[in-house]
């Protein structure tokens, strides 16, 4: 089985995902949704949520064969985090 190409750079998918959450999807899912992942379909502007990417992701793909998927973090300004914070007092 052969993987499919995507049809954008990362920057290009992450401005385009980017944008259309701010447009279209922010205001109806960040009340009731925070924490959870969002994964956009970058042509289509369908999007699904779920516990997690991977979760969210797969869904959309079954609805959307070949799509080019971002994903989003409600209420958040990054999808994962590595490392740990600092804690309280330091740094």
């Amino acid at each position: 089985m052969t993987a499919e190409q995507p049809r954008y750079s990362a920057e290009e998918t992450a401005r385009r995902g980017d944008d259309i959450y701010e447009r279209e999807i922010r205001a109806l899912v960040e009340a009731t949704n925070r924490g959870k992942v969002v994964a956009i379909d970058v042509d289509s502007g369908a999007y699904l949520i779920a516990e997690n990417a991977l979760a969210a992701s797969e869904w959309l793909l079954a609805e959307r064969p070949g799509a080019d998927i971002w994903c989003v973090r409600v209420g958040h300004r990054s999808l994962h985090r590595i490392g740990m914070l600092p804690v309280q007092g330091t740094a």
